[in-house]
């Protein structure tokens, strides 16, 4: 077992090395992007100083809408399993699990931090599982769909980059390929529910530890249980939770647009919108930092879009959609935290709280 030390240590070092490496390559990608509209700053101040402030207040509605929307988003999950749960206590609880995710463990982090303080709220484990891995799922489909069809705008206008039909593409693919095995899991039960004992042993395996497969066989049920729910009906008040959040989101970027005296054409808005939030699904900067704001800018930019106008647009709406929030949510940690372990051992309330 002493000989095994130095051998874990190597590793750790190598993972770290390895997730400093690539933070590194991702960060300066987005410096590269962002950092030709530096150069536009005394424009960029001009257009700050004659925003229509009337619109940036419609902004900041359409922000607060868009986080409701996620709260619906928990509250319709939760529903599916006969729980109940707050529109505005899933608000809370969205809000500060992002502000987790900054600092900790990215959308693990999120999840983690969502299933504790559902089930903290009342919501039985299985509820409080949905709701943890659910909401990024939702989401996920809808930024697809807003992502294609910015893709197909861009695509009219022929300002489609092959790195964007590349990024695009691989994207799908990676989402395809696991939407396929999850559908021929779910058709191929016990076929799924043995190939995920065989992958959870070898992973027990590599970090030395005892395997208990009735653990992973219970974690499958979970997963054929939410398939089958969704099925069944129980997309539909999730999705419109996840349409709720994503719209409001992209209205609140059209909004401080419109603030800087640059209204955009719905075509492209979604083309500057989508992708960049999608590709930063994909990466292990929390929220995509720098990388949203450097990809918006060089396609927003792209497509006509003044340097000046775009810099104040970008770093408007993730003020409003991104950092705002996420410092709010610090506060509320704990707060739910400390409701949370009042409500640890109470029975899950019956009917709608709201």
């Amino acid at each position: 077992m002493a000989n095994d030390l130095p051998a874990r240590s190597t590793l750790k070092r190598v993972g770290r090395t390895a997730r400093t490496l690539l933070l590194l390559v991702l960060l300066g990608l987005a410096v590269h992007l962002l950092l030709p509209q530096i150069a536009t700053l005394e424009h960029s101040v001009q257009v700050l100083r004659g925003m229509k402030w009337w619109a940036v207040a419609l902004a900041a509605g359409m922000q607060v809408g868009s986080y409701l929307g996620s709260g619906y988003l928990l509250r319709a999950i939760v529903a599916t399993v006969g729980q109940g749960l707050s529109v505005i206590r899933g608000t809370l609880v969205t809000t500060a699990a992002y502000s987790i995710g900054l600092v900790a463990g990215g959308s693990v982090g999120i999840g983690a931090a969502t299933y504790r303080w559902v089930r903290g709220s009342g919501v039985s484990t299985e509820g409080a599982l949905l709701a943890g891995w659910l909401p990024n799922l939702f989401n996920t489909g809808i930024l697809v769909l807003a992502s294609f069809a910015g893709m197909i705008y861009l695509l009219i206008v022929h300002h489609l980059t092959t790195l964007q039909i590349i990024s695009f593409g691989l994207i799908v693919l990676v989402l395809g390929s696991l939407g396929g095995m999850v559908v021929w899991g779910v058709h191929r039960r016990p076929q799924l529910t043995r190939a995920v004992q065989g992958l959870a042993a070898r992973w027990a395996r590599l970090r030395r530890q005892r395997y208990n497969p009735v653990a992973t066989e219970e974690a499958v049920g979970r997963l054929f249980s939410a398939w089958d729910m969704l099925r069944a009906g129980g997309w539909r008040g999730p999705a419109l939770g996840a349409a709720l959040n994503v719209i409001l989101d992209m209205l609140t970027l059209y909004a401080i647009f419109v603030a800087a005296g640059h209204p955009v054409s719905v075509g492209v808005l979604l083309a500057g919108y989508g992708l960049p939030l999608l590709l930063a699904k994909m990466t292990i900067l929390p929220g995509g930092v720098g990388l949203v704001e450097g990809s918006m800018a060089a396609l927003y930019t792209s497509l006509g879009v003044p340097d000046a106008v775009t810099v104040v647009a970008i770093l408007s709406y993730r003020f409003l959609s991104f950092w705002l929030p996420s410092l709010l949510g610090f506060p509320l940690i704990l707060y739910l935290q400390h409701t949370a372990s009042s409500f640890e051992d109470e029975p899950a309330p019956e009917g709608d709280p709201l």
